[in-house]
């Protein structure tokens, strides 16, 4: 069943403590698939592209709270998403 973002609820990263935000970006980026191009990059590296690019608003967490889950998606999927 697809869950669309309209079902989420968005949770301002400025609003997560600091070592919550910092072990889930960390979980988000050592997903399995996850794929950063040709450049293997460090932990820190992508923990920091992260944070950027939630501080620039082109990543957003979500809460679903039918799955109890949180999660980081790029703005740009969570568009894509809506359109289905």
């Amino acid at each position: 069943m697809p869950i669309y973002w309209r079902d989420l609820l968005e949770v301002p990263y400025q609003e997560i403590a600091a070592s919550t935000l910092r072990a889930l970006i960390e979980e988000f980026v050592s997903r399995d698939g996850t794929d950063y191009g040709q450049v293997e990059l460090s932990l820190e590296e992508k923990v920091a592209q992260v944070k950027h690019l939630l501080q620039q608003d082109k990543a957003v967490i979500w809460f679903d709270d039918a799955t109890e889950t949180i999660s980081i998606f790029h703005r740009d999927d969570m568009a894509r998403m809506n359109e289905y």
